[in-house]
């Protein structure tokens, strides 16, 4: 009997063993087979770099070409400045000489102006997508390096409410501002159409909103954060991450001086001036229209109370950048650390 048991056991584990050997070879197989497939473009006002990593390469290569149209359908859109056929987009919303009442509007549209106004209340006002009267004021004064007078910026307020129904908005010929938003929505879309085809494996960069998903290795992407007094696009710290975004808000690159005091493109509603809290803030969550919105609040907001903000949030970690010399992260913010 006992030799019988003996037996089994040897069979068993010879069995188990050839399973495991099987299984390594067929990985290493498998890894050894993924390529890696990217595309560089430009749209919506900045440069787009795609990274897939995929065992076939026409699924790789037909995706990389769909995920260039999201793009592109995203930033027509969005567009404030330019209307194109057959779409209701900003510029019409804000333009059309339509009768109608209501407005039909693309879903995504649609669903970005909703989830946009969604966080006026929960910024204390601070993200509000309604005042494209004054981004455009402030887009006309870093142009011409010109302060805006309180008379222009007090006009700037004499806004349209913004009054969605049904899929649908009201035709008040509101001036809808999404710059803050629409990168990061547009790249969540492309995160989700690759998933949905079966591409986990990526990196998207547009323009300081990143994406990844699944490493395809046994390891975590390495992601460099800009420094914001460098000239040449350094990098002042690297963080780790797989499935998650990482978005980082600025005036750095946008801005102009007048007696030593710097006026950037994000503009506090409240105030109606740009902020100057801090230098930068990236913002470090797992959907990448939450962390674009995120990021522009907490850049918005004073140190202290953008701190007290993070802190409630789940899953949400954020670093700014103050100075060369000062920086500061939340409490979770180091499990992100590259050493």
């Amino acid at each position: 009997m006992q030799e019988k048991i003996n037996k089994w056991l040897w069979t068993f584990c010879f069995i188990l063993f050839v399973s495991l050997i099987g299984y390594s070879i067929y990985t290493t197989y498998i890894q050894k087979q993924i390529h890696s497939y990217d595309t560089r473009f430009y749209s919506m006002d900045t440069y787009i770099y795609v990274q897939l990593y995929e065992t076939n390469k026409e699924k790789a290569e037909n995706a990389l070409k769909e995920v260039e149209t999201i793009y592109q359908k995203y930033h027509e859109l969005t567009d404030r400045y330019q209307s194109y056929p057959s779409i209701h987009n900003l510029y019409f919303i804000h333009h059309n000489e339509s009768k109608e009442e209501w407005i039909s509007l693309d879903k995504g549209l649609y669903e970005l102006i909703e989830t946009s106004i969604s966080y006026k209340e929960k910024s204390g006002g601070l993200f509000d997508i309604r005042l494209g009267n004054l981004t455009d004021i402030w887009k006309k004064a870093i142009q011409e390096e010109t302060l805006p007078s309180m008379e222009e910026l007090s006009i700037s307020k004499e806004y349209q409410e913004i009054i969605l129904e049904n899929g649908k908005i009201y035709n008040n010929h509101a001036n809808i501002d999404l710059g803050a938003v629409a990168k990061g929505y547009a790249t969540k879309k492309v995160g989700e159409y690759l998933r949905k085809i079966g591409i986990d494996r990526f990196v998207i960069n547009a323009g300081g909103n990143v994406l990844v998903g699944n490493h395809y290795g046994d390891d975590a992407y390495k992601i460099g954060i800009e420094n914001p007094t460098s000239k040449e696009g350094d990098i002042f710290i690297k963080v780790k991450a797989n499935n998650k975004a990482v978005v980082t808000s600025g005036g750095y690159q946008r801005f102009f001086e007048i007696d030593g005091k710097r006026y950037n493109h994000i503009i506090n509603p409240l105030t109606l001036y740009p902020s100057n809290h801090t230098l930068s803030v990236t913002v470090i969550t797992e959907d990448s229209l939450k962390a674009d919105i995120l990021s522009t609040i907490l850049f918005l907001m004073d140190v202290e109370t953008g701190l007290s903000f993070v802190e409630q949030l789940e899953d949400v970690e954020a670093i700014w950048y103050l100075s060369e010399d000062e920086q500061i992260t939340s409490t979770g913010f180091q499990q992100y650390l590259y050493d």
